[in-house]
């Protein structure tokens, strides 16, 4: 009898146990062992969603979905052929484990628990045979001609394998990529995405807690700017619009050194003529009240009050003996206010690193390496990532579906 054929994925994340499981499910007898450096398992899937696990995005237009990866949606485009988000949604399904989307399209599971997630994959592992060893991280890959690789881990010891898949999710600085690139690897530069501003010094910070459902924010002197609810912090600004907006100009601000001007329009739906308009009709219609008493938009009244302290405008005076010059610096406040950023604050439950293995040294069909035979990669350690929402795990379980049929296919046909 044949001796079966070892497949090791490195990562024990959401990339790397749908590749181990989806491998494991054929009947080819593989030996499967999927190796974590850390002593736990599935942590991202742990805490994504604030507990939650935001499993994918209920958006089933491919061209739609592609737009919400600044990096690496043409070869997406190609690879979502192969599993999209429907097939997501139908792989947990006929595992019992149904889920619900959320208003804004974040889809989790009707337990409302990331544990359900975990579980499902675990036991998928245990039914599938992998075999999961912890605490063992991989310091060198080495594969000579035909010989099966040799991987040694950071203990010293050796294991061999027939194929590996990468999925070890990607590191912020390029020394960490050593590894692979001693293998003949292309690496794109790591950045920071999916981060916070930190706007320090400014009053704005004292209304933490707050938030507006609808604002754009933009990074003055450039055409990058993101719409969406928007959250105060003790630090600064958060929440998706900002999120979003750290993800497309990540190597842009990265090139910054995070110092820079943003400007933000706290009413998307006016610009600075129409909401002069709006303001003339209001001091018409209710030119007796109280500025501070009457905010005629659905700002929060803490905020509304910061922004009349900002432009210097007595709270009690009436909208009808509003000056012209306070009037000109709060229609200017509301619709293009100047913030300085400096700095930045890691939006934990999203950490997500821009860079990576160099796609094009990728195929998009099988995720095999074009440089090593028989070496797959799945999940962030490929220079792909998406804003917040779903779809960097969208991105894992594509990646890693694909790169399993990619092992098993080339096991198959005796590639490997």
């Amino acid at each position: 009898m044949a001796t079966p054929k070892k497949l090791v994925v490195i990562g024990g994340g959401a990339a790397g146990f749908f590749c181990a499981v989806n491998a494991g499910a054929n009947d080819m007898g593989l030996e499967i062992l999927l190796l974590e450096q850390s002593s736990k398992l599935l942590s991202k899937v742990k805490i994504s969603g604030g507990g939650r696990c935001n499993v994918t995005h209920a958006c089933f237009s491919m061209a739609e979905m592609l737009k919400k990866y600044p990096r690496g949606s043409s070869f997406l485009k190609k690879a979502f052929y192969q599993f999209f988000t429907t097939d997501t949604i139908q792989w947990f399904k006929e595992r019992g484990i149904l889920l619900k989307t959320e208003a804004d399209g974040r889809m989790f599971p009707e337990s409302n628990s990331s544990q359900t997630i975990i579980d499902c994959l675990l036991k998928e592992a245990s039914k599938t045979g992998v075999k999961i060893q912890m605490n063992a991280g991989v310091k060198k890959i080495e594969k000579k001609n035909n010989q099966p690789f040799l991987l040694t881990l950071a203990n010293g010891s050796t294991i061999t394998a027939d194929a590996v898949c990468i999925a070890c999710g990607g590191f912020p600085k390029s020394s960490q990529f050593e590894w692979l690139t001693e293998i003949g690897h292309h690496i794109i530069e790591p950045v920071p995405s999916l981060f916070t501003f930190n706007i320090p010094n400014d009053p704005i910070t004292a209304l933490m807690g707050i938030s507006v459902d609808d604002a754009v924010v933009k990074i003055e002197g450039t055409t990058l700017q993101q719409q969406g609810p928007m959250l105060i912090t003790h630090w600064g600004l958060s929440g998706p619009a900002v999120l979003k907006l750290s993800a497309w100009a990540a190597r842009h601000l990265a090139i910054k050194n995070y110092e820079y001007q943003i400007l933000v329009n706290w009413l998307p739906f006016y610009n600075e003529n129409s909401l002069r308009e709006k303001i003339q009709e209001i001091r018409f219609n209710i030119a007796s009240q109280k500025i501070v008493n009457r905010n005629p938009f659905t700002i929060p009244s803490r905020l509304w009050e910061y922004f009349l302290a900002q432009c210097v405008i007595d709270p009690n005076s009436r909208w009808a003996d509003l000056p012209a010059k306070q009037q000109n610096k709060l229609i200017k406040i509301l619709c293009a206010q100047q913030l300085l950023v400096k700095g930045k604050t890691t939006f934990k439950e999203e950490f997500v690193t821009a860079g990576g293995i160099d796609i094009s040294e990728v195929n998009h069909q099988t995720m095999e390496s074009k440089i090593v035979p028989g070496l797959f990669f799945a999940g962030e350690i490929l220079n792909i990532d998406g804003v917040t929402g779903g779809f960097n795990f969208q991105n894992a379980w594509t990646t890693g579906f694909i790169a399993a049929k990619g092992v098993v296919s080339s096991f198959a046909t005796n590639h490997l």
